[in-house]
């Protein structure tokens, strides 16, 4: 028999990492760990390497495409066609090529006796475990068509999220990098011309061009050029290398989350898919356990994974959602009230999606906001930067003219 490598969580949320078994086949093996209340999140045979397809020339899927495929399955599905068939159509109306092997492998497993859920798990690039864990449900209680529907929901609102808050921030973010670089091409070619005329001439420099001007020496000096590549070896390589360790997330999140204006608007991003992401899982009939486990894992932020995680183990000792929500900190006190209340009434799981509905608004509304407040500060920046050179330049000449008068 085989033997499989796997990594994976205990209900507790304890990380396991390079354990081997022996097991028929990786979907036997996922049925055991299962059994032992293991979620597992990698899975191989020892000695092989996965190799389907090849990293090399391989196309990321989208979330957007991702929706679609999802969308158009469940349409076929409730249309009655068999799943096989399904499957072989969507592989081949797929254009994006990597996307297109992975629906045909997952058409073969399940044409072999596999499960829709086990041959999606082969593929964690392409499925993350929400997929997985609701077609598993979807699969259990016969609404797979539903179910395909809902996540295909979920990511739509997911895209449209991502969607608004990168379009917030890809204005400020060119203007100010287009600034910042005419700025240093003043001070570093156009500067030192004037600096040499005005010496040529005797003029004496007042204080803001002598300012101007030590700015100007200090960015053509080598000094400057080694802050330069100590900023980017930060920004490019140690921090995100560091963002890649548990610690290193949590730390960044945490000073992320402190950040005015733009930690509040992150908090709410992270209520919104906090509250979307479990009220789908718990509305397709994942248990609410094993739904706040894949609910932190897709938090997108450290702080929220281990507030969850907390959360989770509380509710797993016999306590409700509400009361260990409200202990964290993290979740504001209107998200414990109304989630409170959806367990008083049985509908926990219709609450949370209209928190995460109000939510979604409240990004939007904050997106707005935020631009409206950054226009005035970069025009702020654009006019005293550049205004602040060019006058700083021209002030000595104001002098020469004068005496050149008298």
């Amino acid at each position: 028999m085989p033997v499989f490598v796997f990594d994976g969580r205990t209900a507790r949320g304890a990380k396991i990492s390079g354990v081997e078994r022996v097991a028929d086949s990786k979907a036997a093996l996922t049925a055991q760990l299962r059994r032992e209340r293991i979620t597992p999140t990698k899975i191989k045979e020892k000695g092989k390497e996965f190799v389907f397809p090849t990293s090399i020339g391989r196309q990321k899927v989208t979330a957007k495409e991702m929706a679609v495929f999802l969308r158009q399955f469940s349409v076929m599905i409730d249309a009655g066609l068999p799943l096989v068939q399904c499957l072989e159509i969507l592989a081949g109306n797929q254009e994006n090529l990597t996307f297109q092997k992975v629906i045909t492998d997952v058409r073969s497993r399940v044409e072999g006796g596999s499960t829709l859920a086990n041959a999606l798990r082969e593929h964690p690039r392409e499925f993350d475990h929400l997929t997985v864990n609701m077609v598993e449900a979807g699969e259990a209680g016969g609404i797979l068509d539903v179910i395909l529907q809902r996540v295909a929901l979920y990511l739509e609102k997911a895209v449209k999220l991502r969607a608004a808050v990168k379009s917030a921030l890809v204005y400020p973010t060119a203007v100010v990098s287009v600034a910042v670089v005419i700025i240093t091409l003043l001070l570093w070619k156009v500067v030192p011309v004037f600096v040499n005329m005005f010496t040529s001439l005797g003029v004496d420099l007042p204080l803001p061009t002598r300012i101007v001007v030590a700015i100007s020496n200090f960015i053509g000096s080598w000094f400057f050029l080694g802050i330069v590549i100590i900023f980017g070896m930060t920004v490019f390589v140690i921090l995100p290398g560091f963002y890649r360790t548990e610690r290193g997330r949590f730390v960044i999140d945490s000073i992320l989350l402190r950040v005015p204006v733009l930690g509040m608007l992150l908090r709410k991003i992270a209520v919104a898919r906090f509250t979307r992401t479990l009220g789908t899982l718990i509305t397709s009939g994942v248990p609410l356990l094993e739904a706040m486990d894949i609910t932190a894992r897709t938090s997108g932020n450290a702080v929220i994974e281990r507030a969850i995680m907390k959360v989770r183990k509380a509710v797993e000792e016999g306590r409700t959602l509400a009361d260990p929500l409200k202990e964290t900190e993290v979740f504001p006190n209107m998200v414990t009230q109304m989630i409170s209340v959806g367990e008083q009434t049985g509908a926990m799981d219709t609450m949370l999606q209209k928190i995460a509905d109000f939510y979604e608004d409240e990004v939007d509304v904050a997106v707005g906001d935020l631009l409206t407040l950054l226009e005035p500060i970069i025009i702020v920046f654009l006019g005293g930067s550049i205004g602040g050179v060019v006058i700083s330049m021209y002030l000595p000449m104001f002098e020469l003219i004068a005496k050149m008068a008298g």
